[in-house]
């Protein structure tokens, strides 16, 4: 008589316990994250950024006096939640989108997590990269012009 199974049946296991634990063991990573970005949503829609010294100086600002492609964000962040995609993108032209490919990327790590696959990470050319960085560039140094006020976060 073969002791595994003996083991297995009287002992009280339920065997396809150990199946589920492993399918909430890869959802654990991309829930946390989902949470966290939807804890981090919340926090911005309740507590307003545009009130002076809320959340602390932007450092960048603070050190050299120019906007860094983050500077208002949070401002951009609290009027998407208030449903004021104007307002947003105002504030700073890459949050919306940028949170899109966030939200794409959570959903997609969760279905994946979920069909028990492994998450991917997209596939970027070099160029596609080095690309996006002179765009953020480009951004950067244009929200800092005369020419670029309309860029300034509000």
């Amino acid at each position: 008589m073969d002791k595994t199974h003996v083991t297995a049946e009287f002992s009280g296991v339920d065997l396809n316990q150990g199946a589920a634990r492993s399918a909430w063991q890869r959802m654990t990573p991309p829930l946390i994250t989902a949470g966290l970005g939807i804890g981090t949503l919340a926090l911005l829609h309740f507590r307003d950024p545009h009130v002076e010294g809320s959340y602390g100086l932007c450092p960048v600002y603070a050190l050299f006096g120019v906007y860094c492609p983050g500077c208002g964000g949070m401002r951009a962040m609290h009027n998407l939640t208030d449903g004021n995609i104007i307002d947003s993108l105002h504030s700073n032209l890459l949050a919306l989108p940028l949170t899109i490919l966030f939200a794409v990327f959570v959903i997609d790590w969760i279905v994946r997590a979920r069909r028990g696959q492994r998450w991917r990470l997209p596939g970027l050319s070099p160029v596609i990269v080095w690309s996006f960085f002179g765009l953020l560039a480009v951004y950067t140094v244009a929200r800092n012009t005369p020419w670029g006020t309309w860029l300034t976060p509000v």
